[in-house]
């Protein structure tokens, strides 16, 4: 069994992990790292999805790191492009050495004597355990399982004897060809598989038993690219970039706000995409807008394949799956040979990891967590992960960037320990996700960290609020511990809102 120490054990090489190192490189220079990833590739999601069509759900221009201007007009871009994005990333900060592909953490134990994490890890390839040490840990491993996503039990599935291929884990030989396909689902990953595979299949149904908000957006940004002829590359990115959060922040603030009048919006817009070739009660949801996530459909694609009769909808429930097809509780039957269940995720914080302190196993769902980052009586511990409302890096960079300051602060004081309490008690029965009714998320509720009813234990969502919290309020606030000791609050930054609001739309 072989053993490294590093300052920093980040777990996960996606995104999320990505663009913690390039922060560690770019604001704590002097700090060792090492990036723990169970695959042999970079790119977490946007490695492990292969499924035809697959994109990103937010614009690039928010999805992109702050540190680094996502270049082009394409809004929302193919998966592939967005892998090769985070390696380009990787490899100008200097970030793919710390790399150790391969390890997949299966413990992670902090000793209070020692002041260490001890993670252990397996060698994918050979099966040794490994073990690592670091004096801080960073999950940046996602909420989801990687190694399986969420099926429903379908009544007589296993009399099907066509192909059921759920979209996590989509085979490389899978030929749909003038076949027919149902998916069901009505979320992201439906909406773009239907359009995609329409383009070869014979026929395409998207099975849906409620209707989800959708959005036409095209995929290119005229407007963007015009900047970046005339602007330097970083300023028209943050320029494009401010136009965006703004844009994507009024629109959630009016539909918590006033949900009647967004529904109106959201339903007129797709009244006249479908007119004529679809009824509206399989786009009209029955919750208000942003109850679940908004669902955005690349250049109108899947209305263009609803048009064209490559593609259907039907909004139903599934009585049984038989040998050809799946009969709906209606009496309708879908023909079928090959049924895609775009059914979700299956949700699990820090890679499935059940964190010791002291030995003692730490449930994650019994605390509260600290500014969105911090998990409370976890030492020297933090998590990050994206917004359920707005563009996963968002959230990303200003942890990150939090994290760094955090640690800064330490090695300038001298402190070896860090730990977030809650002396007022103020768990609330709400999750971390926030308040998202997706299926996902309640399902994952006894599993999921808690948010507090108050203060930095609130996790609002809020990418401009969050600005302000990570970015400019004092790290020394009242509720973390340095050394076991609780240090007195300090005085707010100056600058009052502008300068957060200013930073959030251009940039730090």
């Amino acid at each position: 069994m072989s053993e490294q120490h590093f300052d920093v054990s980040i777990i996960g090489a996606g995104v999320s992990g990505i663009g913690m190192a390039c922060h560690l490189r770019r604001e704590c220079p002097g700090k060792s790292f090492a990036i723990l990833e169970r695959r042999q590739a970079l790119g977490g999601t946007w490695d492990l999805f292969r499924y035809p069509g697959i994109r990103s759900d937010s614009d690039m221009f928010t999805f992109g790191y702050n540190f680094r201007p996502w270049v082009g007009d394409k809004v929302l871009a193919d998966g592939a492009s967005i892998k090769g994005y985070v390696q380009a990333t990787a490899r100008e900060h200097d970030v793919e050495r710390h790399i150790r592909f391969g390890q997949a953490v299966t413990d992670a134990d902090w000793s209070s004597v020692n002041k260490v994490w001890t993670l252990t890890a397996r060698n994918e390839a050979t099966g040794e355990p490994v073990t690592y040490t670091a004096n801080f840990l960073i999950g940046c491993t996602g909420y989801y399982n990687y190694d399986q996503g969420y099926q429903p039990d379908f009544p007589g599935a296993e009399t099907f004897q066509g192909r059921m291929v759920h979209p996590q884990h989509w085979p490389e030989d899978l030929d749909y060809a003038g076949k027919n396909v149902v998916v069901i689902g009505s979320g992201a990953t439906a909406i773009t598989l239907v359009p995609t595979l329409a383009q070869q299949a014979g026929h395409v149904t998207m099975l849906q038993r409620s209707p989800t908000y959708l959005m036409p957006l095209p995929s290119s940004d005229k407007l963007a690219l015009g900047l970046q002829k005339v602007l330097p590359d970083r300023l028209a990115y943050r320029l494009t970039r401010a136009r965006n959060v703004a844009i994507a922040r009024f629109l959630y603030q009016r539909s918590r706000k006033n949900p009647k009048l967004m529904r109106k919006v959201f339903l007129g817009i797709i009244r006249r995409q479908v007119a004529g070739v679809a009824d509206m009660r399989h786009f009209t949801p029955d919750y208000d807008p942003w109850d679940q996530r908004l669902c955005v459909v690349k250049d109108g694609d899947l209305f263009h394949a609803l048009r064209a009769g490559t593609a259907s909808i039907a909004t139903d429930h599934i009585e049984r799956v038989t040998e050809t097809g799946i009969r709906l509780k209606s009496g309708a039957f879908l023909e079928a040979d090959i049924i895609v269940p775009a059914t979700g995720l299956d949700i699990q914080m820090l890679g499935g990891i059940r964190p010791r302190v002291d030995g003692q196993e730490l449930q994650l769902r019994d605390r509260v967590v600290y500014k969105n980052v911090m998990v409370e009586g976890l030492p020297n511990a933090a998590m990050i992960y994206g917004y359920t409302n707005a563009s996963w890096t968002l959230k990303v960079d200003i942890a990150a960037e939090y994290l760094c300051r955090l640690m800064n602060l330490m090695d300038r004081r001298g402190h070896q320990t860090v730990v977030a309490r809650d002396t007022e008690n103020s768990a609330s029965d709400e999750t971390v996700l926030g308040s998202l009714n997706a299926g996902y998320i309640r399902r994952a509720a006894d599993r999921l960290p808690r948010q507090g009813t108050h203060g930095p234990w609130r996790a609002g969502q809020n990418y401009l609020e969050d600005v302000k919290i990570l970015r400019f309020d004092p790290i020394e606030d009242g509720y973390l511990e340095f050394d076991g000791k609780r240090t007195h609050a300090r005085a707010p930054a100056s600058g009052g809102f502008l300068r957060p609001l200013r930073s959030a739309l251009f940039g730090s």
